[in-house]
């Protein structure tokens, strides 16, 4: 690497690092915990407590999403995930996450999918969804896609 490429490349952003940290926390908290219910108790607390850390119009988005998810597809378990509300099987594999455009600084707010979701629509599909407002027709549509995703 040349000294111009190697100014260029920082490695990891603060928000990067940060997202990091929160996920080894993450490890660390989930190991202690003795019974299944009482992880998926402090699973879903800690993740509602993430979403009412978040910035108005993240958080507002992120309630209503949990909502969603637990309404639509109630066999995923919320999980905090890099720091972020995710909702994952029951072998603990990420479906999907909201990642809050605070969160990296972005101009907005994403619904991402991961491999786990069964979104597969020939050659290529979306896995992840910009969002600005969670209006009424934006839930059906995050229901609709949860509900393939699970399968």
């Amino acid at each position: 690497m040349t000294s111009a490429e190697h100014a260029k490349h920082e490695g990891f952003t603060a928000e990067e690092r940060a997202a990091m940290k929160d996920r080894a926390k993450e490890t660390k908290a989930t190991g202690r915990r003795t019974t299944a219910a009482e992880k998926a108790a402090q699973a879903e607390q800690d993740v509602v407590e993430k979403i009412a850390e978040m910035q108005d119009s993240d958080r507002i988005m992120a309630e209503r999403i949990h909502a969603v998810v637990k309404a639509s597809a109630p066999a995923l378990a919320p999980k905090l995930w890099y720091g972020m509300p995710s909702y994952a099987t029951d072998a603990g594999k990420i479906v999907c996450f909201f990642q809050s455009a605070e969160k990296f600084k972005a101009r907005y707010a994403t619904l991402g999918f991961s491999d786990q979701a069964q979104l597969d629509d020939g050659p290529m599909w979306p896995a992840g969804f910009a969002l600005t407002e969670v209006t009424p027709e934006v839930e059906e549509r995050i229901a609709a896609l949860l509900k393939r995703a699970v399968g």
